[in-house]
């Protein structure tokens, strides 16, 4: 097979992966983040300790990542089928690999956020601020850098998923490596997927690491920081208590 033979395949091939890992990403990352956060949140000596929604949350969450996602796929193939309407092509591959890829990106949220200084929370409690003003002030943005690496790491696995869907009609990379590379023995085909597939997870990789570095060498977040906020919003109320003492 020539290379005008192999572009207009591979271009379109490229662009179902895209299209499933995009989405599936967008999806693991709004669903997962939260339930990540829960986690961490219910646990024992958490901000919302309730040890029976931890363990339910936990085991569900556990059962999804224990699942191969061949299997997955498989079980998931009425429940797709009421999705999309169908359960070939790119569009049915999406709803697997997102409910795949949440359970991954909720333990490693969870990870993530642990790793956060408990003095930071326990200072801004001590200024008063609630549940939600700790997770989006503190939880989420020093634990910044490392959601971007446990993101780097999602995307790069369901990349990995996405070629496992295309070995029961899911499109993308891995459907042109079997169909043609395998099953038509068209090997130049398929090395030109594999170093494909190698060269997009080695960038994918590398921006992710930088971006965490940069932010890691930031301290975390973007500005100087919610609790220097919050700070600073008390002392004018502090100072006018100490006047009219």
């Amino acid at each position: 097979m020539t290379w005008s033979q192999m572009q207009p395949l591979l271009e379109q091939a490229c662009w179902e992966t895209l299209v499933m890992v995009g989405w599936s990403t967008l999806i693991s990352v709004v669903v997962g983040l939260p339930i990540g956060v829960l986690l961490v949140l219910t646990d024992r000596g958490g901000l919302l300790q309730n040890s029976l929604v931890n363990k339910v949350v936990g085991q569900i969450v556990n059962v999804g990542r224990s699942m191969p996602f061949i299997i997955l796929m498989v079980a998931l193939m009425s429940f797709t089928r009421w999705i999309t309407g169908t359960t070939i092509g790119s569009e049915a591959a999406i709803v697997p690999l997102a409910i795949g890829g949440i359970p991954f990106f909720a333990r490693l949220v969870e990870t993530a956020v642990r790793e956060v200084d408990h003095g930071l929370v326990e200072a801004v409690q001590a200024m008063g601020g609630n549940t939600w003003t700790i997770v989006r002030r503190v939880l989420v943005p020093e634990a910044l850098p490392s959601l971007i690496a446990s993101t780097t790491t999602t995307i790069i696995a369901l990349i990995g998923y996405s070629a496992m869907a295309g070995t029961v009609g899911g499109g993308g990379l891995g459907d042109l490596a079997v169909r043609y590379g395998y099953q038509r023995f068209e090997t130049g085909l398929m090395w030109v997927t594999v170093a494909i597939l190698a060269v997009a997870i080695s960038l994918i990789q590398f921006a992710g690491d930088y971006a965490a570095r940069s932010l890691h060498h930031r301290g975390g977040r973007p500005d100087a920081g919610p609790k220097l906020r919050l700070l600073k919003t008390r002392e004018p109320a502090t100072a006018d208590a100490g006047r009219t003492g």
